[in-house]
């Protein structure tokens, strides 16, 4: 439940960007991430909003402190400087805890309200990497993967310099059986020059392009043409 009558406005894209967020926001992530806090502290929110509660700081640096066993002194204050010094430490907190930059929110997300979303990924975060440094407590989400080395010994590192890899490409077992190269190709009509009446012509057609040497390419291209076993008074005649 959002409090709007302490809630900085906000206009322009800012606003877009924050309905955009409200659209995406799961009250079951919140209601997840609030009880999970509340079990690790040992005391309730003081107000009925999650970000009212967790605005100024202090209940961060509770969680922080019984999480990591740090030692921040929760700053109890209405003046915004000191507010923003307890989410500070709470980040402090999460980095020093090996929780990735890119899970973690920024500190106008929440002291602004800008990205609800991302305050709440963010406990869900530093819950499992808290249960990933032994933290004996409840997870949030899917427990994170624990690395795993492989060691190879010398002579299976010889063995793979054998292996040609698939990036090298794949023919899927194609090969040039059948295919002959350089072979004769039959161009023109056989019959031509052998004195036939029923000579083929062969034509090709296409654009027209000049070379550097004043020839055509891909123009009209005559190759039965008259037959040379006539005349040329017999060639008019057929």
């Amino acid at each position: 439940m959002r409090d709007t009558a302490t809630e900085i406005p906000v206009y322009g894209i800012d606003r877009e960007l924050q309905a955009k967020a409200a659209a995406k926001y799961d009250p079951t992530r919140e209601r997840e991430a609030r009880e999970w806090i509340e079990s690790v502290i040992g005391e309730k929110f003081p107000k009925d909003g999650f970000h009212e509660s967790l605005k100024d700081g202090v209940l961060l640096v509770k969680l922080a402190n019984k999480v990591t066993n740090s030692n921040y002194k929760p700053n109890v204050s209405n003046m915004p400087f000191k507010q923003m010094e307890n989410i500070n430490n709470f980040l402090s907190a999460l980095d020093k805890l090996g929780v990735p930059k890119t899970d973690c929110f920024q500190t106008v997300d929440l002291f602004e309200n800008k990205n609800p979303n991302q305050v709440v990924d963010t406990i869900f975060a530093f819950s499992r990497h808290a249960s990933k440094h032994g933290f004996d407590g409840l997870i949030l989400g899917p427990k994170l993967a624990d690395k795993r080395e492989v060691q190879f010994s010398e002579e299976q590192l010889n063995q793979g310099k054998n292996i040609i890899g698939l990036q090298m490409g794949f023919t899927g077992g194609a090969n040039a059986s059948g295919v002959s190269y350089g072979g004769r190709r039959q161009i023109m009509d056989p019959k031509v020059g052998s004195g036939a009446t029923d000579v083929v012509s062969q034509q090709t057609h296409g654009l027209v392009t000049r070379g550097s040497s004043g020839n055509f390419f891909g123009g009209r291209r005559e190759i039965g043409g008259s037959d040379p076993g006539k005349s040329s008074q017999e060639n008019l005649n057929t």
